[in-house]
């Protein structure tokens, strides 16, 4: 399904909701209908196998067992690089770190929209208030077969405000349903969205929260994205777009809601409301958090579309869809945060889909003076857009590949020294869904973890002496590769 690189249908377009771009990635072939599956397991399972096969389809599902027959169920829908690209407005046909790289360019010196505020949208066509609301009405899938509740929060996002200077943050938590009219939300802690629901328990006040559990895909990318301190994503929306995201002001909340979502909730939640939540199959690939007591957001009101779309993002083993779309917008930080610190001469960077796109993150640079490539190490280690639960990073020459692991783990193979090329920091920034965070730790909140610095370049002593490779240059490998792909074909 790979495509010959062109524009993006309608990337100049300020009006790609979901079901637009729904419209547009099916005209090109790439999402599947299915009928009849259930919540219990079949859909989950689906969402299981697509996400784990490079450039596969998107799957929405409708005739769900025991629902609304035109409730509908969508999974997959970043699980190809040029679905990517299109969400993100860019050409279709790019490689990895060229797709990252030219979003980063995008991006550069983006000039930040507000949203505007309308008085109605489809979200609205449906409104239900106090004990009309019933979540239980849609068709929320078991994602993973130990999970301890169904997730309705997967490919959603959760809006609230800054008490303190009224900062808009959208950020991707998930969330269990409880019952009709409750839910469960845990929040890593560090995160935008703790960091404001945390200031309200601090003053004794109620979180006001509204989620979105079905959106335009550039808002939920924009959710699941290292958004500088005190942006809106919906600012950065508009950016991106040229064109202001239409909000409704919350009826329940005041926050404002995106008028064309799926489906929305508003509600409270306090600091002495507590319930039980998890265990739920995270992006490291475990049950890493377990059950814990957990804030409860009482849902006030629900708001939905006619024949309503809950889109579903499971996070799961990586590399999964959760990693590939994470792993392009990622290192695109990256690299700009390498740049700002003034390192020069990176030649690539990227965060990889098999460590979630956070746990195994590489640089490739070429080098200029001694210790080139150990301030990268350090300084990328340490980033805002790498720092979080990271693992192990990696600085390679230039003529290696950061997106390719083939590539990388051959230089580590062959241009480390295990004694002398690897760095170790200690006492960094992880999270509680790290499953190599002890029980100890767990116990006393102690939620750091060691990072593994590898120097996987040449020794710039005697880089000169290295044994030359035994294979053509890079772009004359790509021409001979072009040149000969019909032998490759079926």
């Amino acid at each position: 399904m790979a495509l010959a690189e062109q524009p993006a249908p309608g990337a100049d377009r300020a009006d790609r909701g979901l079901r637009e771009w729904l419209e547009a990635i099916d005209g090109l072939g790439h999402l599947r209908h299915i009928s009849g599956a259930d919540t219990d397991s079949e859909i989950g399972e689906v969402a299981d196998v697509l996400q784990h096969v490079a450039e596969s389809p998107a799957a929405i599902f409708d005739k769900i067992p025991g629902y609304d027959p035109t409730f509908r169920v969508l999974v997959n829908s970043f699980g190809h690089t040029d679905r990517i690209a299109m969400t993100l407005g860019l050409p279709f046909g790019l490689g990895k770190v060229e797709l990252s790289d030219q979003w980063r360019k995008k991006i550069k010196n983006m000039k930040y929209i507000p949203p505007k505020f309308v008085k109605d949208g489809p979200v609205m066509e449906n409104v239900y208030r106090g004990n009309d609301v019933d979540l239980t009405k849609f068709p929320v899938p078991k994602w993973h077969p130990l999970d301890g509740g169904r997730y309705i929060g997967t490919g959603s996002f959760d809006i609230t405000r800054d008490p303190d200077d009224n900062w808009v943050n959208l950020g991707t938590y998930r969330v269990m349903l409880h019952d009709k009219n409750s839910v469960g939300y845990y929040i890593s802690p560090g995160k935008h969205g703790r960091m404001h629901r945390q200031k309200y328990f601090e003053r004794g006040e109620r979180c006001p929260v509204a989620m979105v559990f079905g959106s335009d895909p550039l808002q939920f990318l924009a959710s699941c994205t290292e958004i500088p301190l005190g942006v809106s994503e919906y600012e950065w929306v508009g950016a991106i777009r040229g064109s202001a995201v239409e909000v409704i002001e919350g009826p329940i909340t005041g926050l404002p809601i995106p008028a064309d979502a799926e489906i929305v909730i508003e509600g409270y939640a306090s600091s002495d409301d507590l319930r039980m939540e998890g265990p739920f199959g995270e992006w490291t690939g475990y049950y890493a958090s377990s059950s814990r007591k957990e804030p409860v957001l009482h849902v006030e009101a629900l708001y939905h579309r006619n024949d309503p779309i809950l889109v579903g993002a499971p996070p799961a083993q990586p590399p999964d869809e959760v990693a590939r779309y994470r792993a392009v917008l990622r290192s695109a930080l990256l690299r700009d945060e390498l740049d700002r610190f003034g390192v020069p001469d990176v030649t690539g960077v990227w965060q990889h889909e098999v460590g979630g796109a956070r746990m195994f993150t590489v640089v490739s640079i070429k080098q200029r003076y001694p210790g080139h490539a150990r301030q990268v190490l350090h300084l990328a280690s340490q980033s805002r857009s790498a720092a979080y639960a990271g693992r192990y990073t990696v600085v390679v020459d230039e003529d290696i590949d950061p997106s390719n692991l083939e590539e990388v783990m051959w230089a580590v193979s062959t241009r480390s020294d295990p004694a002398t090329s690897i760095d170790i920091v200690n006492r960094a920034w992880s999270t509680p869904l790290d499953p190599r965070i002890t029980p100890d730790q767990k116990e006393v909140g102690d939620y750091s973890s060691s990072r593994a610095l590898i120097d996987a370049c040449r020794p710039w002593e005697w880089r000169d002496k290295f044994p030359p490779v035994n294979v053509p240059p890079r772009d004359v490998r790509a021409a001979a590769r072009k040149r000969w792909a019909h032998l490759l074909e079926d």
